[in-house]
């Protein structure tokens, strides 16, 4: 289990990563399209640590409960 763990750990970061990369991108081109893509990126750049988060949260009280 451990291993998952650190794996769904791993994959956050990047994704996370990629996130900031692509905000990154996005604010530099000077389309119009990409400001509908950064707008798109900073919303997922919020979301995704606020829903890592919950899923963390709710696995240690599912844990929790198992243990009981």
């Amino acid at each position: 289990m451990k291993k998952i763990k650190q794996l769904l750990a791993l994959l956050g970061v990047l994704l996370l990563a990629g996130l900031y990369i692509s905000t990154l991108i996005f604010a530099l081109i000077g389309s119009s399209q990409s400001m509908e893509l950064l707008k798109v990126s900073l919303i997922f750049t919020i979301i995704v640590p606020v829903l890592l988060w919950v899923y963390s949260y709710i696995y240690k009280l599912m844990k929790h409960k198992d243990s009981h």
